[in-house]
Order: structure tokens, then C-alpha cells, then sequence
């Protein structure tokens, strides 16, 4: 089986499993409780910059979503991608993590591959990604047995049909899927090149008062559209492709409400002229 390496390791998240291990149950602590009773989780949205950073917001709301029966397989959306880009899919192989690789569901990316028109990704000669690669180490820790489909989706009409596609095959199958989307928000700053509040304190109340608010709210109202009209016309979201297919996905399994778990900025962890913002969502059946 052909596995793709795990470029991050080392740098965005530890390469030694122990540490890794350590450094996941450490962002659990104090890991806030789910909304509601009876509720089970569908999916979520969560942020994709090294783990000093959104590692924590990203653990939690997968630890949210690991509340109820384990999945056969989460479906992964991430991506770089532009309205210009295509859709992707690693339809076989695996994937490595410090804790050994997480297998691919071929079975299921088979089947989406005849459902809608989508590129193959190579396991062993893709560009690297940290959008997925640095969820997958979590992944694995919560959920040892699952395999993924990891999808890359652009901001488009395509990368919608691609999740609700994906959606109603796993009803189809009667699979036992969760479903994550990766994103960070605003990239604010000159390293950026985006600053439309100046710097200092105005700078950091605009991004969380009004970038991200606007954006984390798109979100919550669930409307997959609104998600990617928001970050293209006031780039406020970095992968809104992924995002958006993902409640789309979502959607299609079930999702009635939108819980944002945490929010957090760089700037929380390192002060800065150029920082981003960072959410945490699950979405709720």
C-alpha cells in the first residue's frame, strides 16, 4: 500500500508519538461540554495552522464529535483552492501520522468518483498540505480505527455538488461517517497584504469584531453559499471551498444546528503585525 508522507511532523505538530499523544491530551483539558442532550454530532469545521496554535481549537471540537458511535471513516475537506482550482480525492493508500498511517476508504471514494467529475490525488506525489495533514495525527488518536477520505475542495458551485454528493452516498452506503472541514480565518496584515484597518488595536478589533464574526456567522446560519460569497468578496476565509462542502456534506447526514466551541487569533499566542484567526465548530444532528 502506498502511503503518503507526513511533511508537518516535526515542525507544525511533534513527530514523536508520545509527545504527540501528550501534546493532544493537554489541548483536552477544560475541553468544554456539548450543547444540549441527545444531540449527536455530524461533522465540524476546524483550523488548519500549526498546533501552537489552532491545535487546541481543532482537538476539541473533534473530541466533541467523538462523543457518540466511532466512525467507520471521516471525510476531510481541505484545500488551497481558488474558484480557478479543481476538486481532488486521495482514492487510495494511506496516510502517515506519528501514530501510523490512517488507510484511505477507496471504497467509498470509488463510488464518488463515478458521482461526480473529480481529479485523483496521488498519495506519493502530492503537493504538501497542511490544511488535512495536520488534522490527521488527531484523528487518529481519537478515532484508532477509522479511515478517511480526504477531499480538496474548491470555492464553486462544483466543490457544493462534490459534498452533498458525498453526503448522500454515505446515506446510500449506511455508513457511519463524521464529516471535517478545514479552514483559518482572516489572514490579517502586511506579510498578507491585507490591512484594511490599519495596524495596532483597531487592526485586532476589526478582524475579531467584524472579519471573522462575519464569516463564523455564515457558518452558523448553515448556508454553504453564504459561506463562500462572505470569504470571496471580504477575504475572511482562507479555504471557504472547504468549509462550505464540508456543511454541505453535513447537511446531507443530518446537521440541524452549528455550535461554535472556541475562538482564538495568533495573536494569542505571538504578538505580531500579521496574524490570523482561528474557529472551531460542530455541527449537531
Amino acid at each position: 500500500m502506498k502511503v503518503r508522507k507526513a511533511h508537518f511532523a516535526g515542525s507544525w505538530y511533534p513527530s514523536d508519538p508520545r509527545a504527540c499523544r501528550s501534546r493532544i491530551e493537554s489541548f483536552l483539558l477544560g475541553a468544554p461540554s456539548p450543547e444540549g442532550e441527545g444531540a449527536e454530532a455530524v461533522g465540524g469545521i476546524v483550523p488548519h495552522a500549526g498546533w501552537d496554535f489552532s491545535g487546541r481549537i481543532a482537538a476539541r471540537v473533534m473530541a466533541l464529535m467523538a462523543r457518540g458511535e466511532p466512525p467507520s471513516t471521516v471525510v476531510i475537506f481541505g484545500g488551497h483552492l481558488g474558484p480557478w482550482s479543481k476538486s481532488r480525492v486521495m482514492a487510495e493508500g494511506a496516510w502517515d501520522t506519528p501514530f501510523g498511517p490512517i488507510e484511505v476508504d477507496s471504497l467509498l471514494a470509488r463510488e464518488l468518483m463515478k458521482r461526480v467529475p473529480i481529479d485523483q490525488e496521488s498519495p506519493t506525489h502530492g503537493e504538501p498540505d497542511n490544511t488535512i495533514e495536520v488534522q490527521l495525527p488527531i484523528i487518529k488518536h481519537l478515532f484508532p480505527d477509522t479511515r478517511i477520505l480526504p477531499i480538496w475542495a474548491p470555492p464553486t458551485p462544483q466543490g457544493l455538488e462534490i459534498g452533498r454528493a458525498c453526503g448522500g452516498l454515505v446515506r446510500e452506503l449506511g455508513k457511519r461517517c463524521l464529516v471535517l472541514g478545514s479552514t483559518d480565518l482572516t489572514h490579517y496584515g502586511p506579510g498578507y497584504g491585507f490591512r484594511p484597518a490599519g495596524s495596532g488595536s483597531r487592526a485586532e478589533s476589526f478582524v475579531r469584531e467584524v472579519s471573522d464574526k462575519a464569516i463564523i456567522e455564515k457558518i452558523l446560519e448553515m448556508r454553504p453559499e453564504g459561506i463562500i460569497e462572505e470569504a470571496l468578496a471580504k477575504q475572511n476565509a482562507c479555504c471557504p471551498g472547504a468549509a462550505a462542502a464540508a456543511l454541505a456534506c453535513g447537511l446531507e447526514l443530518g446537521a440541524k444546528k452549528a455550535q461554535l466551541v472556541e475562538y482564538s487569533t495568533s495573536l494569542d499566542v505571538m504578538r505580531g503585525e500579521d496574524f490570523v484567526g482561528y474557529a472551531g465548530i460542530v455541527l449537531w444532528s
